[in-house]
């Protein structure tokens, strides 16, 4: 049985309530859709701003990375210069901003000739955690101590598990400040 077409008139109903074509969809920014891209490639490969907050000690020295993080690297549109933010602790802002040109320059080396020319500073509590002090040896035993270790583990064959009990009875002997 053969199925019969709708009159004009249905036809023009039909089509009236229901859509022939899907809405229209912008595209989305670009931006949005190259960010996870361009991540990973400047994780892979890059010198970008992650890679400076990583290496900021290294690129300012030691001194200045105590008293400054970098912030956000903005880049310039159509040529314009680019600006790194640092953020700067307390009342070193004034020393730092006579050691603009320095940092400057040294960043240049990091990131390439003229990759920056403003620096931006702003004052404010750092965001990461304190350096932990280094870690000192502990002092050894004194000889009398280390002698009476050893001639406790006299007994005991050679091989890791003696070391293992030089060690922990060091350990022990320190703590209990027999050492």
């Amino acid at each position: 049985m053969a199925r019969q077409l709708p009159t004009r008139d249905e036809a023009l109903r039909i089509l009236a309530s229901k859509r022939t074509r899907p809405p229209h969809r912008h595209a989305p920014p670009a931006g949005r859709a190259l960010k996870s891209y361009l991540k990973d490639m400047d994780g892979r490969f890059g010198q970008g701003a992650g890679a400076l907050t990583a290496r900021w000690r290294e690129v300012v020295g030691p001194e200045i990375a105590k008293r400054t993080e970098p912030v956000k690297l903005t880049r310039g549109r159509a040529g314009a210069a680019s600006t790194l933010e640092i953020r700067v602790a307390g009342p070193a802002a004034a020393i730092i901003q006579h050691q603009a040109r320095e940092i400057l320059a040294r960043v240049n080396v990091f990131l390439g000739a003229d990759a920056v020319q403003k620096l931006r500073i702003v004052q404010g509590p750092l965001q990461r955690a304190p350096e932990p002090p280094p870690r000192r040896r502990a002092a050894p035993l004194d000889a009398a101590a280390e002698a009476k270790l050893a001639q406790g583990l006299a007994s005991a064959p050679d091989g890791r598990l003696k070391d293992a009990l030089l060690a922990l009875g060091r350990g022990v002997l320190k703590r209990n400040g027999q050492g």
